[in-house]
Formats: C-alpha cells, structure tokens, sequence
C-alpha cells in the first residue's frame, strides 16, 4: 500500500474497507523508502506512547508535498503548534496553555453547551427537516470555542470556513488547488487573530487569549507567533474534530437502529455511547510520527528516520482487540479507543470534546426523538483524516 491509497474515494464511504486491507496486510506495511503504515492496535498504541516515535513535521510535509511546498507559510505556522512538536518545546507550550484548560473549566462549558445546543434546535425544530451538519454540529462546538476566545460568533461562519480549508493539509496528500486554499485560509486565520491577539495585550479579561498573554511559568511567555499558532489550532481543534464526531455519531447511530433504540430507553447511557462511538468512526482518523532512533517494538524493527503513518481508526477496528469490531456496540466493555491520541500528545481537550458530544446526544434524543438521516442527501467530506460530513440532511 503507497500513501496516495489512503486518499481512495471508496474510503469516504466505507472505511471499514482499508482497516480490513490493512489488518490484511500485517503490523507494519512499507509504503515507500522509509515510510510505514500502521493500522495494527498494539504497534500503534506502543508507538504513540514510545518518546522515540517522535515529531518531525517539516520532514513529514517535505515527504506528501515537496521541499518547495514545505517553505509555505501554512507549514511554518503549523510548525508553531505544540501538536507538532518534541520535548522539551511541546513540554513548555502545552504546559503552559493547560493552565487554560484544567477541569474546573468542563462544567461551565458544559451548560454553555447546553444553552448554545437548545438554541440552535430551537431556530429549526418547527421545520421538521434541516441539514444537521451545517445547522446544529459545526454550530454548536465553534459557538463554544468562539465564546472562550471572546471572538464574535458574527464572524464564526468565515472563520469556521477558512479552518475547514486549513485541516486538509493534515491528510497524506492534496490537490495543488486545496494546498492554494489552505495557504489563503491559513492568511485569514493568520490576520484575524494577530490583530485580536495585539488588541487584548494588557487585557485582565478571563478569555483564553487574553490568559495566554498572561500566562507564565518561571518568567516563560509565550510568544507573539506561538500564541497566534496555537490558537489557531485551538480554534481548528475546537471547531471541526468534534463537528465531525457529532455527525458520524448520528450516523452510526441510525445505521445500528437497535443500539439507538437502546440509548432512547435509558440515555444514561449516553457517555457509554459517545465512546463506542468515537471508536466505531473516528474524525481523526491517523497521526504521523517519525523513528527519532531505532525502534525495536513487539519484534517488529523500525530504523531511524522512518515515517510512521498511524491509523487510528483501523487501531479502533482491530479483531485482535476488539470483538466483532464493525458493529456499534455501545454496552461494549473491552478495550479504549485511540480516538484522542495516547502518550503526551493525548488530545488536551479530550474532556471538552466529550461534554459537548454528550450534551448533543442529549439533546437530540430529547428534542428530536423521531428524527432521522435523510441518507440520499449525506455528503462525505472525503478526507482521508479528519473523516466526516459536510452535509448531513434529517427529518423528524
């Protein structure tokens, strides 16, 4: 398998068919001179957690898109995000803005959520039909991210665009026309928030850009870029990972009737739910990492300077750990999903993505009980990572 298989249309629709393929194909798969995929639970669980699978982002862009390509300004501003980054840089930025993050801050989002999520049912519920992607899912969790950052939710229709265009440079390859309208995206992303960041310096308020000005560890700040950088990836994080989740939760939902049934009966269930299905059909859908030595790992040997290709969602899907791993099961007591990451770079809104997906759920079984997918009008976003809908039509 070569990675421009992994960007296969037949995926968009049917996932399960490259976790097959994979499993098919063993541990570890040579895709290239020093390039590997992964799609195996226990290699990539282990190598998410082993300090010498590292990061080397500019080495992986130069690898999907060229050296020239890898000079664009997208690159470099990613290359400022602690999501991309080894110890000790990613250790000092992620500590830093985790100050922001604690988990006294969930309860409070949670409630906004609700307020938020009960809101946008209520400018549709009367219709009986709407696109629940672009009405309620992309919604609610920018609404959220737009309100911690104290950024106007006028504008977080043209944000939200211009991120959606930026997260595609996180799947393997891309045409030169979504690589233009990255770059163009991630201009806009760039412009808006250096002029919101220059603004708030000084600021006593409690917004996330204003506690990252002031935040500091022993005389360390951030600085101007990184904070640009990575409130970016805040907002991309906050915004498009957790819409996606929403809308392949309906629909994994709705394509196991009994196991909705189920949560209908009792949505206690519901954060039972939520986590099968983030394992069922992940949004992030695969990590890259890079051998930054030689990697001796369940018998398996990986040389230094290998590009490692991990597939979460095939993890998610392995017989080896999972039992009957292509059915939703939301009693399912064995394993732990992959969905957020593992090791330090285990997602650090974990906690956020799951309240608002759970008060989602709740809200649209209580509100919405009868509603339905209209499945003829479902549109895949056709990613190969951040997996999700760009149109998801329903009825009730």
């Amino acid at each position: 398998m070569q990675l421009h298989e992994l960007m296969s249309s037949q995926y968009s629709d049917n996932p399960f068919l490259l976790y097959r393929q994979l499993y098919e194909q063993g541990p570890l798969i040579q895709a290239g001179e020093k390039v590997i995929i992964s799609g195996c639970y226990g290699i990539v669980e282990a190598l998410l957690n082993d300090r010498r699978a590292g990061k080397d982002y500019m080495a992986s862009v130069r690898l999907r898109f060229g050296v020239d390509v890898a000079e664009q300004a997208v690159f470099r501003g990613i290359s400022r995000m602690f999501l991309v980054m080894n110890p000790p840089e990613h250790s000092r930025i992620r500590g830093l803005i985790m100050k922001s993050f604690s988990t006294a801050e969930i309860q409070p989002l949670r409630e906004m959520a609700i307020t938020v999520g009960n809101t946008l049912v209520d400018a549709f519920i009367d219709r009986g039909t709407c696109d629940l992607a672009q009405e309620f899912a992309f919604p609610l969790p920018i609404r959220i991210i737009c309100r911690m950052l104290d950024v106007p939710e006028s504008d977080a229709h043209e944000l939200g665009r211009a991120a959606s265009a930026v997260v595609k440079v996180f799947d393997p390859q891309i045409t030169q026309d979504d690589l233009a309208k990255a770059g163009e995206a991630f201009t806009t992303l760039y412009d808006y928030f250096n002029s919101l960041i220059v603004s708030r310096r000084g600021n006593t308020s409690d917004d996330l850009v204003s506690l990252f000005l002031r935040t500091e560890n022993n005389g360390d700040r951030l600085q101007h870029d990184e904070i640009i950088s990575n409130v970016i990836l805040l907002f991309i994080a906050g915004h498009e990972t957790t819409s996606n989740m929403m809308c392949n939760a309906v629909l994994g939902l709705h394509d196991n009737p009994l196991q909705l049934a189920l949560l209908r009966q009792d949505t206690a269930l519901i954060p039972d739910a939520v986590t099968e299905c983030l394992r069922y059909d992940s949004s992030v859908q695969m990590v890259y990492r890079t051998a930054l030595d030689d990697i001796d790992i369940q018998g398996h040997f990986i040389p230094r300077g290998t590009n490692l290709f991990l597939i979460l969602g095939a993890a998610n899907h392995d017989p080896d750990k999972f039992t009957m791993p292509e059915v939703l099961s939301i009693r399912r007591k064995e394993g732990r999903s992959l969905s957020f990451g593992a090791g330090i770079h285990h997602c650090m809104g974990y906690r956020l993505a799951l309240a608002e997906m759970e008060v989602a759920l709740q809200i649209l079984l209580v509100r919405l009980p009868e509603m339905r997918p209209v499945i003829s009008g479902v549109r895949r976003n056709h990613r190969a990572n951040l997996r999700g809908v760009s149109s998801l039509p329903v009825i009730w």
